[in-house]
């Protein structure tokens, strides 16, 4: 009798359980919504479908993870990565035109994961009135004006010296190159009264924290790196702190971002050292990526390298003074083949992947309803990849840009983000591209050490490192 009743008591609470679980399993994949959403999978509960969206593949293949599921479901479907509810679009006009809805329909937002590695506080999510006066600082320090007056010159110097050290030592990392280059010239402009220890230990923290952990979850090497960045955002916040404090306490006045950033009104403490951090972050691993993957472009195809020369001895044949550096009015009236070899590098390497945002109330698209508050991702690079629009798009042709207008951003060029979110540092990383190829060009011989090997995960990775050989050129 007794054993019947625990029995029946076992019965009963694995039924319980199976209902619940059911219960909650079918919450999970059919989210509240007050239309129709769009057809998709949710996943597993709570991981949902993200191991899937980080599966590694080649550097010219379509990501498997939208592949499979645009053939299933269309151009516009559901998912859960990161941990949240999120829709993916994939069609070129509901893409542009999210992006032209920033702040009213939509605002730049990330993924709530994200928020472990950058901060409860998510400066790089500031949207609205704060957005526009950060964006507004950070060009008047790294757009047109602040390059043209203020740092060509501290980046050429950097350069062509930092050249010369690795020709000295025979080979050298091109990503780690630029990103310690990056990292270089923005710490002084955003923090200029450091002294030159403290300096180096926030550009070492600076250089600590890379983007290796935005890859699978369920890799050791990613939690290591996850770690690190943890640790090096905390060690970097520490230091932003004590300086924005002792400027407050001495009322200092240095011409960098820091203060410019400190007396507007619309920026607390917090919002600062937040932002101080988040701007070389944002510029460091984008542009050295891009770079390095111009040298690689360039090294191991003759007709663009020989192009390329002829354009920058014509540069130093016409130079006045034979032992100045790269000049403004040179990089912006005599490199165009320059630029060209640029844009095509950025449209192949498609560094940001996929464009974050999160609707701000209930969309309705192509009859389908994105709720209020999730998450939407613009898989901006299938644009890049688009037949319809680039003629042999895997092709790395640069005269393919001949004759057009060079632009940061189009509906068909989002390299650089689209609508407001237009990244401010879209000129200083094409500055520093080019004097990185001009020096190369010109003053030496190099070449790939080893073939590169480049995956997606969906980040452009180097798995063996990009690594060039560099002599000093016979006629130099």
């Amino acid at each position: 009798m007794k054993m019947n009743i625990i029995w029946n008591i076992s019965i009963c609470v694995t039924a319980l359980v199976v209902v619940v679980i059911s219960r909650w399993w079918y919450r999970w994949s059919n989210p509240k919504c007050n239309g129709k959403l769009p057809p998709g999978s949710m996943g597993f509960p709570i991981i949902g479908e993200t191991i899937a969206f980080f599966k590694s593949h080649g550097f010219y293949e379509t990501s498997p993870f939208l592949k499979k599921r645009m053939s299933r479901y269309g151009t516009l479907f559901r998912t859960n990565i990161f941990g949240s509810n999120t829709v993916v679009v994939t069609d070129h006009d509901v893409m542009y035109e999210i992006l032209r809805q920033e702040n009213k329909s939509f605002m730049f937002s990330l993924p709530d994961g994200f928020f472990k590695v950058f901060g409860k506080d998510k400066s790089l999510v500031d949207h609205g009135k704060t957005h526009k006066h950060v964006k507004q600082i950070t060009l008047n320090f790294l757009g047109t004006e602040g390059l043209k007056w203020k740092l060509i010159g501290d980046m050429d110097r950097a350069t062509c010296e930092d050249l010369k050290s690795k020709a000295s030592l025979g080979s050298f990392d091109i990503k780690e190159t630029v990103a310690n280059l990056i990292i270089k010239h923005l710490t002084p402009k955003l923090i200029s009264d450091l002294k030159s220890e403290a300096e180096d230990n926030l550009m070492d923290i600076f250089m600590a924290f890379n983007l290796d952990w935005y890859k699978s979850s369920f890799s050791l090497s990613t939690w290591k790196s996850f770690y690190k960045a943890i640790v090096a955002r905390k060690s970097a916040m520490k230091v932003i702190a004590n300086v924005l404090l002792s400027r407050k306490e001495s009322e200092e006045k240095q011409e960098d971002i820091l203060n410019t950033m400190r007396k507007d009104v619309i920026f607390d403490d917090q919002a600062v050292v937040d932002n101080i951090f988040a701007i070389p972050v944002a510029a460091k691993d984008t542009t050295s990526t891009v770079g390095s993957m111009a040298v690689n472009y360039v090294t191991n195809n003759h007709k663009v390298f020989l192009e390329l020369k002829r354009e920058h001895d014509a540069i130093l044949q016409n130079r006045v003074d034979k032992k100045s550096g790269v000049s403004w009015e040179e990089y912006k009236n005599n490199m165009t083949f320059t630029n060209m070899v640029i844009n095509e590098t950025l449209r192949l390497a498609n560094v940001t992947p996929v464009l974050f945002r999160k609707a701000l109330r209930d969309v309705e698209i192509k009859g389908y309803t994105i709720p209020k508050g999730w998450m939407v991702v613009v898989a901006s690079s299938l644009i890049h990849y688009d037949p319809a629009i680039y003629e042999n798009p895997y092709e790395f042709n640069p005269w393919r840009w001949e004759g057009k207008e060079l632009v940061h951003g189009s509906r068909t060029f989002m390299v650089f983000g689209g609508g407001l979110r237009l990244c401010p540092g879209a000129e200083f990383a094409r500055l520093q591209i080019a004097i990185l190829l001009h020096y190369l060009v010109t003053n030496y011989d190099f070449s790939m050490a080893q073939d590169t090997e480049v995956t997606r995960t969906p980040l452009v990775s180097f798995p063996n490192g990009i690594n060039l050989t560099i002599s000093h050129s016979p006629i130099d």
